[in-house]
């Protein structure tokens, strides 16, 4: 299975939701609580890639150094080494790549271009279903159908 075909699943871009290296940590975390979701993309201009700020990067900075750093810029938080894939990587090297790099999210790129973020709840869900899938046919030729 492809990241293309995740994210036609997923809807494609039209989930990925972003803020600006300005905007405060505070205003990133409600974000993540009103959305229920675990990561923002950090862009300046919605289709750029800055850097990506989660849950766990908020988390980590309260506990170190309490909730002053709410009031800092997402840029001063955020992830900006990132480790991205395209539309046509597979997604078996993409859950390897999470796997080994310990993390939850991958921005799907076109060139300089976001086109996409996959979790890796997507990719195992995908994974899944495709097993499923090989599964059921397995039986079907056992079976004679």
């Amino acid at each position: 299975m492809l990241v293309k075909q995740i994210l036609t699943s997923k809807g494609g871009a039209g989930g990925v939701i972003s803020v600006k290296p300005g905007d405060t940590v505070s205003e990133a975390a409600k974000i993540l609580s009103d959305k229920r979701i675990g990561t923002v993309v950090v862009s300046k201009d919605g289709s750029s890639l800055d850097g990506i700020l989660s849950e766990r990067d908020i988390v980590r900075e309260l506990g170190k150094r309490g909730a002053g750093c709410l009031t800092e810029s997402v840029s001063a938080l955020m992830t900006s080494k990132l480790i991205t894939c395209t539309a046509d990587d597979s997604a078996d090297a993409v859950l390897k790549k999470m796997t080994d790099g310990r993390f939850r999210h991958m921005p799907v790129m076109d060139g300089d271009k976001m086109v996409g973020l996959i979790s890796i709840g997507d990719v195992v869900k995908a994974r899944l279903a495709e097993l499923s899938m090989e599964k059921d046919a397995l039986q079907g030729m056992i079976m004679g159908h």
